[in-house]
């Protein structure tokens, strides 16, 4: 026919499939709705006071409520009110409850704190609302109740001692039960106790090595949950300068060519050896076996119709000594 054109066979080809393919895999039925991105709700929300205010931390969720990440939030809001007197309604307490809009979105954990001083005395609800980057909000965290009671004083006067059981550590702080951290050379400091009193002995402890301690208050019961700040530091390098225990139980008795000495064994894990003294009838004591590492001993340097007596020292490997112990005397026939 003459005014029409006709296709090539390949381009009839080409058509036919882009047809086909929006016919039989083109879009069936209704459009999908929208996501709604409505973050999850914080599940982990805590409070604590601390030094003067209220310590709030939790986990920002991650996904929204279709199991799908998001990419960011909006914003994070903070409500702290009074707790009712009695049963809790949600949004009644809401509705009286002071607004904090500046939370931090990021962080694991988000951190944030507010000045306790206007909720001193009473028993505050801290809830977090977040929403998501189409403005809905997740809907309520859990609801974690604080008892704000006026700031603890930070424990002062901390001193270090050394002792044969290891560092005495005493300090002031009130009414309260107390933290002990200690840090060793290069590290960060570490809870290693919990004191209910101004004074605690650490046994953990080795001669020669540097430590360093800090002291925090801590009042945990019912609602209560505070703590105050922490301590100035008290660093102490513990020397042994302590002796042994006197040794006793010693007997001294004659025998045919010797005078037999024997004593109770000392306990002390760093004990060295024992040192005797011996003393002529009116005279004073002198060293006569510096180096004894058994509780016993045999004198065969004296003489026979002599008296004597006798006494016994421990020293430690640091070269403590003990005082002498009770004398003992014997007459060697």
């Amino acid at each position: 026919m003459s005014g029409v054109r006709r296709l090539p066979v390949a381009s009839l080809v080409t058509w036919a499939a882009v047809c086909l393919l929006l016919g039989g895999c083109g879009y069936v039925g209704e459009p999908l709705p929208p996501l709604l991105n409505i973050p999850q709700p914080v599940s982990d929300l805590r409070s604590i006071e601390h030094a003067g205010h209220i310590l709030v931390e939790f986990t920002p969720p991650v996904l929204n409520t279709e199991g799908i990440p998001l990419k960011r939030l909006s914003r994070i809001e903070l409500r702290i009110g009074p707790a009712p007197q009695g049963a809790f309604d949600a949004e009644a307490w809401a509705a009286g409850a002071k607004l904090y809009p500046d939370v931090p979105c990021e962080g694991n954990p988000v951190s944030y704190r507010v000045p306790a001083a206007e909720w001193v005395g009473r028993e505050v609800v801290l809830a977090v609302n977040v929403i998501g980057p189409s403005g809905r909000p997740s809907g309520w965290s859990n609801f974690p109740v604080l008892k704000v009671i006026p700031p603890l004083p930070v424990p002062a006067s901390l001193t270090a001692t050394a002792v044969p059981e290891g560092v005495r550590l005493q300090w002031t702080g009130g009414d309260s039960s107390f933290r002990i951290y200690r840090s060793e050379p290069e590290g960060k400091p570490v809870e290693i106790a919990r004191a209910e009193r101004a004074e605690w002995v650490d046994t953990r402890t080795r001669f020669g090595q540097r430590y360093v301690y800090l002291i925090q208050a801590v009042r945990q019961a019912g609602n209560e949950n505070a703590e105050s700040g922490i301590s100035e530091p008290v660093e102490i390098v513990p020397k042994d300068t302590f002796p042994p225990a006197v040794p006793t139980g010693l007997t001294a008795v004659a025998g045919l060519e010797s005078i037999e000495l024997v004593w109770e064994r000392n306990t002390e894990e760093d004990l060295q050896a024992y040192r005797v003294y011996r003393a002529g009838e009116g005279g004073r004591f002198t060293l006569v076996a510096g180096s004894v590492e058994t509780p016993s001993f045999s004198d065969r340097t004296a003489e026979k119709g002599k008296s004597y007596r006798y006494a016994v020292g421990a020293v430690d490997r640091t070269g403590n000594e003990s005082a002498q112990s009770p004398p003992v005397a014997v007459t060697f026939h």
